[in-house]
């Protein structure tokens, strides 16, 4: 079975929409490794174009969306299952930024478009890198500076076991330390304090955790690495607190970023080198680093990985709404029986509702496996907090939207349709959020008791005015307050333009 899915998804696409630069890798999935195929990279600098009141400028939409529109071509005959594409830092950020995905949706063909948490960002950083140097199990720390935002993750392996995210990029830091392209004692000194500042934080945890190696990778570390191996200031491109004091002190001796012009160094990079070394310096310092090996690998080649673990059914996903369940204390027996109720409406809807399996069953599945985990704080109003503990938790392996869809599901599951929530969901969520939550409430209403009984053959038919659901002969006569529900139930859907209607089988004569 693995190998037909593998060969369906032949050849799979990641692009990372950074703060600095949009990346493309394409690559052949064979013996589940990667055959790089192409990889393509733009310095679009769409932090730069972020406004103080956090809007995107028209510039740095026209520079993205052109970007995209290269990005697309290469894309155009991949299934939308063979491709993802992530947001960061900037995109997290901007106020306007759902006008910005709709054009570039359509400038990739229409393969979605996701805006990752900076703690998932984490993750799948390290995931690239890990799979980049082939890690054993000793402790590691991987530093990825990007436009907007540092990551620094502890793991072991392949996994893992601390992640944080903080908001300071070498763009922002440029911009805002470095605006006009001056570079002087006095205003490194302000970006080494004002990132030490941000590191305080976490600087006593991580030590605590401790680690034998530590790794960076994405453009601004390697670009660093390029410039210490190429001036002498490091043997082989490892990167060490006397070889950043030498960059800083050659980069104040030149006062301005138009007068760099080290070797290693791109013309296009320079104006945000300065920034990027700040943050990696205080890094340095306050996590008392002495040397930094660089990889290769980065965000990119974690998606593709995350990719094709979803592929091959081991999804990061599956593993985070399971343990959100245990660590909530969920009835799992009870949840599993509404995920087969939900499940069986799904498979016999699902065609004429256009709602394809591959994309939208699993949320059902996931929405119904936490739609009690708001118990854990009190039984009244449990499906509201169930739905804020999904839309607050750190849930690795989800996009912010994808989370925020499945969270409205579980608020969905009883009493008022949540239709002002579906509403605030982006335009291309909202009408599988819509159907998804129908679905998950017709399971609870068959759940509600708690039976141990799974044995009740429902079927559920799409009519040109809403739902036509069938139940065996005198099952409403024997289940009177389930019959109550139902026709509660009709009457919550009318809200959205649904009619349910129900009937009971005759047997055959």
């Amino acid at each position: 079975m693995i190998m037909e899915q593998q060969a369906e998804h032949d050849v799979l696409a990641a692009i990372d929409l950074g703060s600095n630069s949009f990346h493309m890798i394409i690559a052949r999935l064979r013996d589940g490794h990667f055959q790089v195929m192409d990889k393509l990279r733009e310095m679009v600098q769409l932090r730069a174009g972020l406004s103080k009141n956090e809007f995107l400028s028209d510039e740095a939409q026209d520079r993205a969306i052109e970007c995209l529109q290269r990005f697309g071509e290469r894309i155009k005959d991949l299934p939308a299952s063979s491709v993802r594409v992530v947001g960061t830092n900037t995109l997290r950020r901007a106020k306007n930024s759902q006008s910005f995905l709709y054009k570039a949706r359509q400038a990739l063909g229409g393969h979605a478009i996701e805006i990752i948490a900076g703690e998932e960002e984490a993750r799948l950083i390290y995931l690239g890198v890990a799979h980049a140097l082939a890690f054993d199990n000793s402790r590691r720390l991987v530093v990825d500076i990007g436009g907007g935002s540092t990551e620094f993750i502890i793991g072991e392996g392949f996994s893992g076991l601390r992640r944080e995210s903080l908001e300071m990029g070498c763009v922002s830091f440029s911009q805002q330390f470095f605006g006009d392209g001056t570079i002087s004692s006095s205003r490194m000194e302000n970006a080494l304090i004002a990132a030490a500042t941000k590191l305080r934080d976490i600087q006593r945890p991580y030590k605590k955790m401790g680690w034998i190696e530590v790794v960076g990778s994405s453009g601004t570390i390697r670009c660093v690495a390029d410039i210490v191996k190429e001036n002498t200031w490091a043997d082989d491109g490892v990167i060490t607190p006397e070889a950043l004091d030498n960059l800083i002190a050659a980069m104040i001796a030149e006062g301005h970023v138009n007068n760099l012009s080290f070797s290693g160094l791109s013309s296009e990079r320079a104006s945000v080198l300065p920034g990027g070394v700040a943050i990696l310096r205080a890094a340095f310092d306050r996590l008392e680093i002495d040397r930094m090996t660089v990889s290769d690998g980065a965000l990119r080649e974690g998606l593709l990985y995350d990719l094709m673990g979803r592929i091959q059914h081991d999804d990061e996903r599956d593993r985070t709404v399971h343990a959100l369940a245990r660590r909530y204390q969920v009835d799992e027996p009870h949840a599993e029986r509404v995920v087969n109720m939900a499940t069986q409406l799904f498979e016999q809807v699902s065609k004429d509702w256009m709602i394809d399996a591959e994309e939208y069953l699993d949320r059902l599945q996931w929405a119904a496996m936490l739609h009690e985990v708001g118990l854990v704080m009190s039984h009244d109003q449990f499906h509201k907090h169930s739905a804020y503990l999904v839309a607050h938790s750190d849930m690795p392996g989800f996009s912010r939207e994808e989370q925020h869809a499945l969270a409205v599901i579980v608020k969905g599951q009883r009493r008022k349709f949540p239709k002002k929530d579906i509403k605030k969901l982006p335009e291309e969520l909202q009408q599988s959020s819509k159907l998804l939550t129908v679905l998950l409430r017709l399971a609870m209403v068959f759940n509600r008791g708690r039976s141990e009984q799974t044995d009740t053959v429902v079927k559920l038919k799409v009519t040109n005015s809403g739902l036509w659901l069938t139940l065996p002969e005198d099952w409403l006569n024997e289940h009177p307050l389930t019959a109550a529900d139902l026709l509660q139930e009709a009457d919550y859907l009318k809200a959205i333009d649904i009619k349910l209607k129900i009937k009971q089988d005759r047997p055959a004569k």
